[in-house]
């Protein structure tokens, strides 16, 4: 998927379009993960669909949720998607970070072929 470091840098446009597939991996993830919460805040704690996207979305984002939890299945279902959405949110990161990070140290590694070659 990557070249490999003794392959020449990849050309801008073909960076751009690695870091958009990444983010839209990473979007899809987004909006998977925000569909199950959605799901659980409406139907085990029945909440409206309006009020369940705002509480997942708070969830998601790290923000807490809105509307009180009241139900017992719906404070376990909270408590987890919680504890899901922060290992979402390390993964989402890593993902868009990744072609980012690969690009800085191919580079670097043919900075350092390159000065080793002329010395």
């Amino acid at each position: 998927m990557y070249e490999h470091k003794s392959e020449p840098l990849l050309p801008l446009k073909g960076f751009a379009r690695r870091l958009l597939a990444h983010l839209l991996v990473g979007m899809a993830l987004i909006l998977g993960s925000l569909g199950i919460g959605v799901a659980g805040y409406h139907f085990l704690e029945s909440l409206s669909w309006l009020d369940a996207i705002l509480n997942a979305s708070m969830i998601l984002g790290g923000m807490g949720p809105v509307n009180t939890i009241r139900t017992p299945a719906g404070k376990i279902f909270a408590s987890f998607y919680a504890l899901f959405s922060g290992v979402v949110f390390l993964v989402i990161v890593g993902i868009i970070m990744v072609p980012i990070g690969h690009r800085l140290l191919h580079g670097l590694h043919l900075e350092k072929a390159r000065s080793a070659g002329k010395g």
